[in-house]
């Protein structure tokens, strides 16, 4: 029988998934299939029962269908219990089937080796924000910075996880120089959101790695303002790309290649391929 697997969402269309996906399949020989599905709000349930009904071997959700999903699932793996969130569902050969998030790791393995004593200052405080913090505690980074404009919401999501610390926007671009990697998650910068930069650069540390998680534009005014400074900038197609590697390799327990597919991706957006 032949597999298939979906991504879920409302809207659905914009989604490269289908293209990442089944280019990883046809490059593995595999006699299978990856299709978009939009839902309709208050249709979540009966697009489950479906999915599960006609063999679905695995799907993808993307929002807004991420924390509501959860209910519909026998089974809900740390990755995503720590965040409240599922992106990737794996039907076990038990016929259970699992969410996961792939989303934090996804995006620290796009920024390439790393020395688990990095600092790390994380700008946002939003569920994306969430997902990259869990996945930093799980892999045992022991220095994580949060700041967010409003300090008291990078404060509770330092208590709910338990795990780093947090402090406001200004202390964040006064000590800026002491950190490795600066991460910006919030939705400034997204393409037709007008840019206000979240903190400065100027004190930036020589060599840091500067990561935006926006990918559409490929150089966001965040990642052009870092680039004056001369540092390594990364966009959000690597954490793209990889959440959609792993949860290829959880559904057919082969690692695709990434590299590959964000030069693809890179070429499609009309960029060039530059994190890396």
């Amino acid at each position: 029988m032949k597999k298939w697997f979906a991504v879920i969402g409302n809207p659905i269309g914009h989604s490269v998934s289908p293209f990442m996906h089944d280019s990883w399949l046809q490059e593995h020989n595999m006699d299978a299939t990856y299709i978009p599905i939009q839902v309709e709000e208050g249709k979540l349930a009966e697009a489950v029962n479906a999915l599960k009904l006609l063999g679905c071997s695995g799907w993808n959700v993307t929002v807004p269908y991420k924390e509501a999903i959860i209910p519909f699932l026998d089974e809900i793996d740390q990755s995503a219990t720590g965040i409240g969130a599922v992106n990737t569902v794996v039907k076990t050969k038990e016929g259970r089937f699992v969410g996961y998030n792939t989303d934090g790791l996804g995006f620290i393995q796009s920024l390439g080796p790393l020395h688990i004593e990095n600092r790390i200052l994380l700008l946002g405080a939003g569920g994306a924000a969430r997902g990259i913090v869990h996945a930093f505690k799980q892999l045992g980074f022991t220095n994580i910075t949060i700041a967010n404009r409003t300090y008291a919401n990078a404060e509770k999501l330092v208590e709910e996880l338990q795990y780093g610390e947090a402090i406001t926007l200004q202390e964040a671009e006064a000590g800026l120089g002491k950190f490795d990697i600066i991460i910006q998650t919030t939705p400034q910068g997204m393409k037709n959101n007008t840019a206000i930069l979240p903190i400065q650069l100027n004190h930036i540390k020589n060599h840091a790695i500067v990561a935006d998680i926006v990918y559409n534009p490929l150089v966001t005014p965040f990642l052009e303002e870092a680039k004056k400074y001369e540092v390594r900038t990364i966009n959000g197609l690597g954490m793209l790309v990889h959440q959609g590697a792993i949860a290829f390799s959880y559904w057919n327990g082969i690692m695709p290649n990434t590299d590959r597919m964000v030069e693809r991706l890179t070429e499609q957006l009309g960029g060039n391929y530059v994190n890396r």
